[in-house]
Formats: C-alpha cells, structure tokens, sequence
C-alpha cells in the first residue's frame, strides 16, 4: 500500500513540475493579479538574466519526468530539490501566502530522498 501511496503522490508531483516548466517556456498559464511587488521585481530579474529560467524549467520538466518513474525517482529528486529549496526560500522571504503548498511539496520530495537514502551513499563515500 505504501508503495501505491507514493507512486500517486509521486505522480502528482512529477506533472506539477513537468507543467511548472513547460509554462516557462510556452506561458499557458496567466498569472495571478495579486502578485506583491517584491515578487515582481525579483520576477524581473530572473526574466533579465537570460538563461536562468530556461535553466529552471528544464530542471524541472526532467526533474518531474524522473520522478515519476520509479526506478530513477531517486534522481528526479535530486534534481529537483535545489529548485524546492529556492521555491521554499521565496515563499519564506517574500510571498508567505504561497508557503502551505511549498512545505507540502518540499515535503514530499524529503521524504522521497529518505525513501532511497541508500541510493546516494556511493555519491557521498
């Protein structure tokens, strides 16, 4: 059951990122009217260092691919949680509103690195 549980979760976690990194490229989704000002300005100069975002979005969509793939979760993870870091970072600085979703997310990806904790100690010996 355990497995089934983090297989759906995984799931919905892979697409949130595949999604979050195709409007990167392709912009589908409008964004909210109620941004803060200082989520703007900091919006603005990600836009104006040219391969940041593009760099973001493509860790994110084979972040997300990887992990919803169970044999290669473990580097989906990887991969993905120096985006969770930065995402959890902004939401602490500057847009608290947006902080629940982020922890849940962050949580997620933490407990799928603890899940294969075994799979990175050859990184670390």
């Amino acid at each position: 059951m355990k497995k089934k549980i983090l297989f759906v979760v995984s799931l919905l976690f892979g697409l949130m990122f595949i999604n979050a990194g195709l409007n990167k490229f392709f912009n589908y989704m409008p964004a909210p009217d109620d941004i803060p000002e200082n989520m703007l300005k900091i919006m603005a100069a990600f836009m104006e260092i040219g391969w940041l975002m593009p760099l973001i979005a493509v860790a994110e969509i084979v972040g997300g691919i990887l992990f919803i793939i169970p044999k290669v979760r473990a580097l989906g993870a990887i991969i993905i949680f120096p985006v969770m870091v930065g995402i959890m970072l902004t939401h602490i600085v500057n847009s608290p509103t947006g902080l629940p979703i982020a922890i849940t997310l962050f949580a997620v990806n933490i407990w799928v690195i603890v899940e294969n904790w075994r799979k990175y100690l050859p990184m670390i010996k």
